[in-house]
Formats: structure tokens, sequence, C-alpha cells
């Protein structure tokens, strides 16, 4: 008995045939290279800019899909693993340094979500040497049914980029790694030139938190730390001391929070004062704000007070 196999979306509406189609006389280019994907980043952020912007308004993705052959993803992740977070780190300063070349025209960046997301996938299709990309203002699965994503795809052997728009049901085909997500968070302070600035206070870090109250309807806070030692307030704390991160929220005792910063060793320690505080998922033994019990906090930490509260801390 003769026995077909079920063709894939590629190749029942001829992208396959499109992209992917062996020329003869043409020979296997070499696997990706870090350097080859850092630029092929840059390149799509470039391009999104240009493809988004109006007026005087820059616009740009926030998540990027970038897709290989499941030969050079195999390679990346088996000889070169962690070469990625190294890729993303890299890339992601190159968009500020972007960013800020346009601020400096007079041009005003517009974040579009709260964070950068990159996710490195293999699709069965793609042969040694392909490569393609798809980008997303906001980041995240949820995707509306009648809207297209836009896709770019690079065919190994013309090396010029084609676009065109595909349905979301494209995605199914795509297999997504565990190892290839990274999420890292949009900073503002990064785009507006306050870091590098000396006539600007030096920040150790940054504190954000979104309000669970009613009143606030999940209103995102956030704090950044200039001093060595700061104190984190709830409601009953008077707004706008120096030194005092006050969250306007029930669920925060006044004081709840001591966190300091060692320069010698460059790091941050946390005390705490309220009726219950959690780090990292271990519960931190509370004391008095006259004798405090030091904790070590990792940066990139999650805290949560009384159970309700999370407030996570970044570098700056």
């Amino acid at each position: 008995m003769q026995t077909t196999t079920k063709p894939t979306f590629w190749q029942r509406t001829g992208v396959q045939n499109w992209f992917l189609k062996k020329e003869a006389g043409v020979t296997e280019t070499s696997s990706m290279t870090p350097d080859m994907v850092y630029k092929y980043i840059i390149e799509k952020f470039r391009e999104s800019i240009a493809e988004l912007s109006f007026a005087d308004r820059i616009i740009f993705y926030h998540e990027y899909i970038i897709c290989f052959s499941p030969p050079d993803y195999g390679k990346f992740m088996d000889n070169n693993r962690g070469i990625f977070s190294l890729i993303i780190k890299e890339s992601v300063k190159a968009f500020y340094d972007i960013l800020k070349e346009h601020k400096e025209k007079g041009k005003k960046v517009t974040a579009s979500a709260n964070k950068w997301v990159f996710r490195f996938v293999s699709h069965p299709d793609y042969e040694k040497g392909d490569r393609s990309f798809i980008g997303k203002l906001l980041p995240g699965n949820v995707q509306q049914k009648e809207e297209n994503l836009r896709v770019t795809f690079i065919p190994r052997q013309t090396g010029i980029a084609q676009t065109f728009d595909i349905a979301d049901e494209i995605l199914k085909d795509f297999t997504f790694y565990s190892d290839g997500y990274y999420e890292i968070p949009w900073n503002d302070s990064l785009v507006l030139g306050e870091v590098n600035d000396p006539k600007l206070p030096k920040y150790f870090a940054r504190l954000e938190t979104t309000l669970p109250d009613k009143q606030y309807a999940g209103k995102k806070l956030e704090y950044l730390v200039k001093d060595e030692a700061i104190i984190v307030s709830g409601i009953d704390e008077k707004p706008g001391q120096a030194g005092v991160f006050c969250i306007p929220s029930e669920w925060v005792s006044t004081p709840h929070l001591s966190i300091r910063y060692d320069k010698d060793a460059d790091k941050f320690f946390l005390a705490s004062f309220g009726e219950k505080t959690i780090v990292n998922e271990n519960e931190v033994q509370n004391s008095d704000k006259d004798a405090p019990l030091w904790t070590e906090l990792p940066m990139n930490s999650r805290i949560v007070l009384n159970g309700i509260v999370s407030i996570n801390i970044f570098k700056v």
C-alpha cells in the first residue's frame, strides 16, 4: 500500500517552494555564527523603526522571534550553550544606543511594552543556513486572530531578505525551546541618558512594583535607588521623603524594609521589619529597625510583602 505524508503549512501555501527550494549548483552555506545573529537582530530592529515610526514618534518591536534550521540551532545549544544570552545583552545595548541617537535628534521614543523578549526557535522545513524573523510590538503569545504577522525570511541561496504576511496558524509549525527564551525589562533611563550624564545622580538600582489596591487599578510604581540606604514603607508614610520608597498600599507595613548597598562588596542587603517578607520564595526573618538582620538581595530578585505586594529589583 502506498503511503502519503500530510503536507506542512509551508508546502500547502507554496511558501516552502518559494523560499526553501534547493537550486541546482548551489553549495551549502556555512552555519550561523554569533556575529551573524547579532548583526541580523540589529538589522531587524532598525527596520522595525523605519516601518513603524511616524511623525516625531519612534516605534519599534519589543519581541523578536529568530528562527534557524534544527542543525544550526543545535550547534548553538550543544557547542555554544549560553551564547544566546550574550548576543541578547549586546543587542539590547545597541538598541538603546540607536534610540538615544533618535532622541538626540529631537524624536520622541515611545515604548509599547515594559520589556524586551527574544525567542530563538527552529523549523523542520528550514535547512542549514536558513533564517527568518518575526517581530511583535507587544511581547506575549496572545495574538488577534484576524491580525497577520509580518515575517522577514532570508533564503540561503540569495541572502536577500524577502518580507511577507502570514496568518497566525503558521506559528504552530515552529518549535519553541525554553532555553531559547530571554526577557529583559525596558529601561527608560538608558534612553533618557540619566546613567551617563555626570550632572545627574548615579543610581545603584531600580525598584518596580505594581499596586494591587483597587483605587490604583494595577498602577506601576518605580523607584530609582540613588542612596546607599533606603527604606521601603507603606501607606502611612509621608510621601516625598528622601531615601524612602513609599508604596501607598495597606498591604505594606510602615516601615517594612531597609535596603542598603555595600560598595566594597558591590551587593545589596535587605532587612525586614514588616509582618512577612519573602525574597525569591524564601521567607526573611523579621528584625527590629534598631537591630536589623541583613539578608543578601541579588539583582533581579523578587520581593513579596505580606503575600500580596511584589517588588522587583533591577540593575540600572
